[in-house]
């Protein structure tokens, strides 16, 4: 009984023994052998929101692969793929001798391998360990091929979970050609997601990598029928599927074609994909249907657009920062119209399209409200002399014309006040992105400064966000980053200007009683790029037309070129056409020009004070004074003289009686002004008592030689023609211009050709006049 019990003994410590000293060598073993999963190239795959993909990069051997997990992919898929070739896969530990025992037999009777009794496992073994599917390794025996295989499959066992071990198999199974993985395949042979698939699709991706080029379904749709029915016909012995489902299942056809990779999101997955060149999937916050959308919206609406153009559509839901739609191109594949570029993040001129910021920080500022007085006149002898787009002058406008109508010298002038350098700063830190050469200047709100159509979309978020803007997030990674650039007031005040109709709407817009929409243009010099920009509901959009290689678009600019995309791109968008609250900030006020003071502060104390009167939108309960520029400030526009008993101007050494105060208008606009408010008419004449007053009124500056909106004739082959130029009153030297040209001091002009032209004239005071007239040809 002792010696049994001792020999019992033995056994057991030789046992333990065994056991130790197999799993000693087997981690030597695992150790020094590896799996082979380090160093295996990565696909890439961009998708949206929802994990749909948009965009698959090949690895570095041209394999199109989409990572894979089991919760990912069709139950069918799993049952089918497990019925057929792994029933007992998530008990055996990597191997199943029954299987091999049964596929030996099999051999041995028909002479041939007619099956290799290899599990899941064994099978992700042979793909690791030789890359090339179920061909083997190249130069070595089958039967240490398989030796080999059965040792990596209990390594993998022992290195993964069941889910794990079927995960690397969903990703790296060969289904012919140069697809790999059940999802690269499902949207490959099938053109749709491997989580969505029928009985009869699940089994033929089932069975195609049992033989990948022999079963590709675009070149051998009957044997891949024939594969398929196979294992539906085992899925039916097994009992696993109905008899029904199996029937139903044989009726549909494989049909013989090949689905292109997804291609959605393009320049946004390459530039991600960049950012991240080693990643196995990218998600981003894109929306597929949005995206795809946009992109038919864009790709149709540069059909009728010159070959050579290119476009771009950002849109962002403003509330969390998300882009939903990036289409950086108008076509990826277009030689002509240079798709590769992507023109969101490209630098180009934005023209008008930062006028917003300028007159919403001068409103900050205290500078302006929403009907200040604005010049829109020449700035004769300034060292920045910009023009209009429609090449003439308006005279005082209110400030919600002049970012309506675009003018070009209200925003100069309004920079001016607040500083070219404090306004590049603001909106740097508010997340532009701006490149030019020297230092910042006027130019900034003409669009001399370089920046894209992602840095103009963030600042525009702002008039979304209450006055708070954001980077732009691509990725869920991606941090939320805000910056303040106006206040709340400030931002309502210019997107309550901006929110008017789109051209050819208006009748709509006073049915509706409510246009939702606020919208801005832009176009750069030369005809070169077209911009529009909208906020709706939680959506900022952004939109650029031009070409990629900055040559000129004559006749193409943001109205006309960019906004009616812009409208179709917003229409798509589901987000509610709301009106954003008034905040506590802003309140209307009644006021005065030209003062621009409110009308109870300017009620009495001048006269001619309220010559004009509007409801101004105000920030703050501050209603600012007009802004003069150089004609000092606006306290300047009240004039306080003595007059005497006859209301002519005098001393009161000289029979003054009392003071009387006038509201002036600025010398710059009066030649656009009524006579009746003008100097001349406004400020009382000189006594003849007093001889020595100082002059109150320059004579004024009137173009003489040509009328106003006169129509010229000139004749063929009379050369040498020429007009007079001609003008009285002014102080100094007169300098013409012609269409924004300088004439100089000279006495006459050429003949211009026909055509509309503008002729104006300037003094040393600044004071200007200018007329319209018309060049026509008549024949000889």
């Amino acid at each position: 009984m002792t010696g049994r019990l001792n020999r019992l003994k033995l056994a057991g410590l030789a046992a333990v023994a065994l056991i130790f000293l197999f799993g000693t060598a087997g981690g030597l073993l695992d150790r020094l052998f590896p799996l082979p999963l380090a160093g295996r190239p990565v696909s890439t795959v961009v998708t949206d929101r929802s994990g749909i993909p948009l965009r698959v990069f090949a690895d570095q051997r041209g394999i199109w692969r989409f990572p894979a997990v089991p919760d990912k992919v069709s139950d069918l898929y799993i049952e089918a793929l497990l019925g057929y070739e792994d029933r007992w896969f998530y008990y055996h530990p990597g191997i199943n001798p029954l299987a091999m025992a049964r596929a030996l037999a099999q051999n041995l009777i028909q002479g041939r391998v007619v099956s290799g009794g290899s599990t899941i496992t064994m099978q992700v073994a042979r793909i690791l360990t030789s890359g090339t599917g179920r061909g083997g390794a190249a130069g070595r025996g089958r039967l240490t091929v398989k030796l080999i295989q059965i040792l990596r499959a209990v390594q993998l066992e022992y290195h993964f979970t069941k889910d794990e071990i079927l995960g690397l198999y969903l990703t790296h199974a060969p289904f012919g050609a140069n697809i790999e993985g059940v999802r690269a395949a499902a949207h490959t042979w099938l053109g749709k997601d491997a989580n969505d698939l029928t009985h009869a699709e699940a089994a033929l991706l089932a069975v195609l990598p049992q033989a990948p080029s022999r079963y590709r379904p675009d070149r051998h749709p009957g044997r891949a029928a024939r594969a398929r029915n196979k294992v539906l016909d085992r899925m039916a012995g097994f009992g696993i599927w109905s008899r029904e489902d199996i029937e139903a299942a044989k009726q549909e056809p494989v049909v013989p074609f090949r689905f292109p990779n997804p291609m959605s999101a393009p320049l946004a997955a390459r530039r991600l994909k960049t950012l991240a060149p080693d990643a196995g999937i990218i998600k981003t916050f894109l929306d597929q249907e949005t995206q795809l959308h946009t992109e038919e919206l864009l790709s149709n609406y540069m059909a009728t657009l010159p070959p050579e153009q290119s476009g771009a559509v950002l849109v962002v839901n403003h509330k969390t920062l998300e882009v939903q739609a990036y289409a950086g191109s108008a076509d990826f594949f277009s030689i002509r119209r240079r798709g590769h570029v992507d023109m969101v993040t490209a630098m180009r001129s934005p023209g008008s399209t930062l006028k917003p910021f300028v007159y919403g920080l001068a409103l900050d500022e205290g500078l302006v409200h929403s009907h200040s007085l604005l010049m829109d006149v020449p700035r004769f002898g300034q060292a920045y002399d910009p023009g209009n787009f429609t090449k003439g002058f308006s005279g005082p406008v209110t400030l919600t014309r002049a970012l309506r109508d675009s003018l070009n010298l209200p925003a100069v002038q309004v920079l001016a006040a607040y500083g070219p350098a404090r306004f590049h700063d603001r909106l740097k830190n508010a997340g532009a992105r701006f490149a030019f050469a020297g230092r910042p200047n006027l130019s900034m709100a003409l669009g001399g400064v370089g920046t894209c159509l992602e840095s103009l979309v963030t600042l525009y978020t702002a008039l979304g966000r209450k006055g708070v803007a954001g980077r732009l997030r691509l990725r869920p990674s991606d941090p939320v980053t805000e910056r303040y650039l106006m206040s709340p007031g400030a931002a309502w005040i210019i997107r309550r200007i901006l929110s008017r109709p789109l051209p050819g709407q208006e009748n709509i817009a006073r049915l509706s009683g409510n246009w939702p929409l606020a919208w801005k243009t832009g176009t750069s010099y030369g005809f070169r790029d077209a911009w529009a920009v909208g906020v709706k509901g939680d959506f900022t959009a952004g939109v650029w037309v031009g070409r990629p290689d900055g040559s000129p678009c004559p006749g193409q600019y943001g109205g006309v070129t960019a906004l009616p995309l812009l409208a179709q791109v917003m229409e798509s968008l589901e987000t509610p056409g709301r009106i954003v609250p008034q905040p506590a900030s802003v309140a209307r006020e009644p006021v005065c020009w030209p003062s621009g003071l409110g009308e109870k502060a300017v009620r009495g104390r001048a006269a001619g004070a309220c010559a004009r009167r509007f409801s101004a939108w105000i920030l703050d309960h501050k209603i600012p004074p007009t802004l003069t520029g150089e004609a000092g400030p606006a306290a300047s526009l009240v004039r306080t003289l003595w007059v005497d008993a006859s209301g002519n101007r005098a001393a009161p050494v000289c029979g003054g009686v009392k003071k009387k105060a006038f509201a002036l208008w600025p010398w710059q606009v009066e030649p656009f002004i009524p006579a009746r408010l003008r100097r001349a008419s406004v400020i009382p004449r000189d006594s003849e008592s007093c001889p020595d007053l100082a002059p109150m009124i320059l004579p004024a500056l009137r173009i003489v030689s040509i009328a106003d909106h006169s129509v010229i004739s000139s004749q063929p082959g009379r050369g040498g023609a020429f007009l007079p130029l001609k003008a009285l009153g002014g102080n100094g030297k007169l300098v013409w211009f012609l269409n924004r040209r300088p004439l100089g001091n000279s006495a006459a002009m050429a003949m211009p050709e026909p055509g509309e032209y503008q002729l104006a004239v300037a003094d040393e005071t600044g004071r200007s006049d200018r007329i319209r007239f018309r060049v026509i040809r008549i024949a000889p």
